[in-house]
């Protein structure tokens, strides 16, 4: 099979919120350590590989994890803490890097293609994970492959801070024998259902009709026997400002009813932290916008730790507005945007002892999708 000449970089950082954590106590290395929320109620967010060993894996309950590993070091997670060290990373390497993707707090894609004719893919890469080491401290293991798919699960078998190189000739040889648990996007629901089929390695999901694939599982099926086979047409997406999402309202009227408009930022910041929440992204940086009756237009941001939890965006979202609004004259146009989007799931309930919280998000999230997204508001969004 012909697989272009692509040469793809991913990188990602070893149970970086331990790693993290590691930076800052060195007594915790070598022991089991486990990071999340502390009460019972709470979730294992990451762990170090002592406490791997004993069965403990992320998204585990904390009450579950005390029972396997109780000799474990429990943390409770700074987001803000990490947020820093992941843009320490990401600076690193945009710095460097011809094109890269910030796939996640702890992850990025880079395309190197190239670069061969002039400094060598894997010598390059090699250096850049040398570099990042050795200014953070913190551990990293790459797979340097074709496309992204295969590069991603080159890095899992890396792992823990290693380098794998998988060129195209070698491809079917790396993928073959792996569980079918390694191909990215295949969770419990999924492995679960191919395991039904007879199918436990990635050189039996191959070997599988691609129509019969399609007419099992629908589009889901046929991605997933391409990426059974190595196949992956998905660009590296530049890391930027347009990746971001935004809203703006222009009034009928210039105004200068300040509770009214910050009425209406509430329900734009519901509105834009819902549809992050679907998508699986968290932002870092919020941006407040005014455009004065004279056409005047203002901007004030602020970089925050990653979330996508309205109750922090509104309070920061309120806060850049107030700081923002200075002339006391007619307002015509209020906007928000929040940017340096990645992808991820809150983390935030992760560490919080309130595990309400993030139930209520849940909640309310269900009840918009079912619903329409107009279905619960904030009461502090309306008059």
């Amino acid at each position: 099979m012909e697989y272009g000449n692509r040469n793809v970089l991913h990188l990602d950082l070893d149970t970086f919120f331990v790693s993290v954590e590691r930076l800052h106590n060195r007594s915790l290395e070598g022991k089991p350590v486990i990071i999340g929320g502390l009460s019972d109620r709470g979730v294992v967010a990451g762990c170090s590989y002592e406490a791997r060993r004993f069965g403990v894996h992320s998204a585990m309950p904390m009450k579950m994890a005390r029972l396997l590993c109780s000799e474990a070091l429990f943390i409770r997670g700074d987001m803000e803490r990490y947020t820093r060290h992941s843009e320490e990373v990401t600076q690193l390497i945009a710095e460097r890097a011809p094109l890269y993707e910030k796939a996640s707090i702890d992850e990025h894609y880079i395309d190197v293609s190239g670069m061969d004719r002039f400094f060598g893919c894997l010598k390059w890469s090699r250096e850049l994970r040398e570099t990042i080491i050795r200014k953070t401290g913190l551990p990293i293991s790459f797979g340097l492959s074709v496309n992204k798919t295969v590069s991603k699960i080159a890095t899992g078998e890396a792992k823990p801070n290693g380098m794998r190189n998988v060129p195209g000739e070698r491809i079917r040889s790396f993928l073959d024998p792996l569980s079918i648990r390694k191909i990215p996007m295949i969770g419990e629901k999924t492995f679960r259902l191919l395991r039904s089929m007879g199918i436990s390695t990635i050189a039996t999901l191959r070997q599988m009709p691609p129509e019969m694939m399609e007419k099992v599982m629908g589009k889901n099926g046929t991605d997933i026997w391409k990426k059974a086979n190595g196949i992956d047409n998905s660009p590296v997406v530049a890391f930027s400002e347009r990746k971001s999402l935004s809203t703006e309202h222009t009034f009928e009227r210039d105004s200068i009813d300040i509770p009214a408009m910050e009425r209406l930022l509430v329900r734009m910041v519901e509105k834009l932290a819902f549809e992050m929440r679907t998508r699986q992204r968290l932002t870092s940086c919020v941006t407040v916008k005014i455009r004065y009756a004279n056409f005047d237009t203002h901007t004030l941001q602020k970089r925050i730790p990653y979330t996508s939890f309205d109750h922090i965006l509104t309070d920061v979202t309120l806060a850049l507005f107030r700081q923002l609004y200075r002339r006391r004259i007619r307002i015509r146009l209020v906007g928000v945007r929040f940017s340096h989007l990645v992808q991820g799931v809150q983390q935030l309930n992760m560490f919080d002892d309130r595990p309400e919280a993030a139930g209520l998000y849940l909640a309310m999230d269900r009840l918009r999708r079912r619903y329409g997204p107009d279905a619960v508001r904030r009461a502090s969004g309306w008059k």
